[in-house]
C-alpha cells in the first residue's frame, strides 16, 4: 500500500477470519421477485442470471451486503427481520468485514471480486421496508464489487480478502 505506514498496512490486511457466503439472490430482472440459487457463476460482467450480469463489465457488476447487518437493518425499520432477497443484492457474506476490504480483492469459490464502493439504498426500499425503509438501509446498504476472475460460487464458501 502505498504511501500507508507500514504498521498501519499491516493491521489493513489482518482479519481474524475468513468469511462466509450465506446467501445468493440474482435478480432476472427489473422488479421481478428474486431467486435464491444454492450455487451461481459470476461473469465479466456479474452474475450470470441476474439481470446486471448480461451488461459490460464494470464496478457495479456485483453487489454484496453484511450478513450481520440484516438484523440492524430490520431493527431499525420496525421489522421482525429483514430477508437478504428484500433487499435486493447478489450476495449475503458473513464472518469478516465487507467495509475493510474496499478497494481490496477478495476471493469467493473460484471466482476473485474486487470491492468497489458503497452500495446506497434505492428508493425502492420504502416499499419494501415500510416508511423509513431508505433511512433504516443507510449505512448498511452493502457494498458494489467488479469481477476480476470470473468464476463459479456456492453457499457456504469462504470468503477470503486475496
Amino acid at each position: 500500500m502505498s504511501g500507508v505506514p507500514a504498521g498501519l498496512a499491516e493491521r489493513i490486511g489482518r482479519h481474524a477470519q475468513a468469511g462466509r457466503l450465506e446467501w445468493i439472490g440474482l435478480r432476472p430482472a427489473r422488479r421481478e421477485p428474486m431467486e435464491e440459487p444454492e450455487a451461481a457463476e459470476i461473469g465479466p460482467a456479474g452474475l450470470i442470471g441476474d439481470h446486471r450480469g448480461a451488461g459490460a463489465p464494470g464496478p457495479r457488476a456485483v453487489t454484496l451486503i453484511q450478513w450481520e447487518h440484516l438484523p440492524v437493518i430490520a431493527a431499525l425499520s420496525a421489522r421482525a427481520e429483514a430477508a437478504p432477497a428484500l433487499l435486493r443484492r447478489n450476495l449475503a457474506i458473513s464472518g469478516v468485514n465487507l467495509a475493510a476490504l474496499r478497494h481490496g480483492a477478495v476471493r469467493i469459490g473460484g471466482a476473485l471480486l474486487r470491492i468497489t464502493g458503497p452500495c446506497p439504498p434505492c428508493s425502492r426500499m420504502e416499499a419494501a421496508l415500510g416508511p423509513g425503509g431508505w433511512n433504516a438501509m443507510r449505512g448498511h446498504g452493502g457494498w458494489y464489487a467488479e469481477a476480476l476472475e470470473p468464476g463459479a460460487l456456492r453457499l457456504g464458501d469462504a470468503v477470503e480478502p486475496a
